[in-house]
């Protein structure tokens, strides 16, 4: 390396090993969307038998007399 410019090839820039850019992997992508679908349609079920389990104890202390939805004076 002498006073003159460098040229392209003892340029340190281009000895750097860079990433390889891939594209998308179409299965990777499937099963990330199924594994994320399964979790959030199991939450919702899980919440959703919580409320119609709340309403089912509702209506039942209703017919045997226990609760009343008519305020008391």
């Amino acid at each position: 390396m002498g006073l003159l410019p460098l040229t392209r090839s003892e340029m340190a820039g281009s000895r750097v090993a860079h990433a390889t850019l891939k594209g998308p992997s179409v299965v990777k992508e499937l099963c990330i969307g199924l594994a994320l679908g399964l979790a959030a349609g199991g939450l919702w079920k899980m919440h959703h038998r919580n409320e119609q389990r709340k309403v089912r104890t509702f209506y039942d202390l209703l017919e045997k007399g226990e609760i009343s939805v008519v305020a008391e004076e």
